[in-house]
């Protein structure tokens, strides 16, 4: 009959724990962190104009002006009826920024960049950013093409604000 030393029970409970941190990391993992309280229980927005970047200007010029991200994330908004729009940051819970960026992506013989909805939420009476959404828009060389796929970003960026929103309202269920 053998005998297990020290060193062996010491090598044994090593190995245990470096083979079982993977698992625990795994576990950790699908737990999702929680949301800002603030997002579900906001009744009032403010919806604030971020603008398009240098880069998108003059396609916007050429196609629905440079407030057209504005304009449509505004009637969005007001359509959905989630929230009530404020005429002022400081009467509202919440400030929705809305931008168009069309960040350079490379530039080897063509230069390619990566059009973009983004959406940041703050809180406005702190001003600290809560959450920030990012929505792809497929470029498009003709005016038709690129206000099909303008409207699909936009109708996903919604799509994501709809379910944040959604968790929110989930999760408070969930404690009642």
């Amino acid at each position: 009959m053998s005998r297990v030393s020290g060193s062996q029970i010491s090598c044994l409970t090593l190995a245990l724990a470096l083979l079982s941190t993977p698992f625990l990391a795994a576990q950790q993992a699908k737990e999702a962190a929680p949301l800002p309280v603030q997002i579900a229980a906001a009744k009032r927005i403010f919806i604030s104009n971020g603008g398009v970047d240098g880069n998108s200007l003059e396609a916007f010029r050429r196609t629905g002006g440079p407030d057209q991200p504005y304009n449509q994330f505004y009637n969005a908004m007001k359509g959905w009826g989630r929230y009530e729009l404020a005429a002022a940051p400081a009467d509202a819970d919440l400030v929705l920024e809305i931008r168009f960026a069309a960040p350079l992506t490379g530039c080897d013989k063509i230069c390619s960049y990566a059009p973009q909805l983004g959406l940041t939420i703050l809180d406005a009476k702190t001003h600290f950013t809560l959450w920030t959404l990012i929505e792809p828009v497929d470029g498009a060389f003709r005016k038709a093409t690129w206000e099909k796929n303008f409207s699909k970003g936009m109708t996903n960026l919604m799509d994501d604000m709809r379910k944040l929103a959604g968790q929110h309202e989930a999760e408070e269920a969930t404690k009642r």
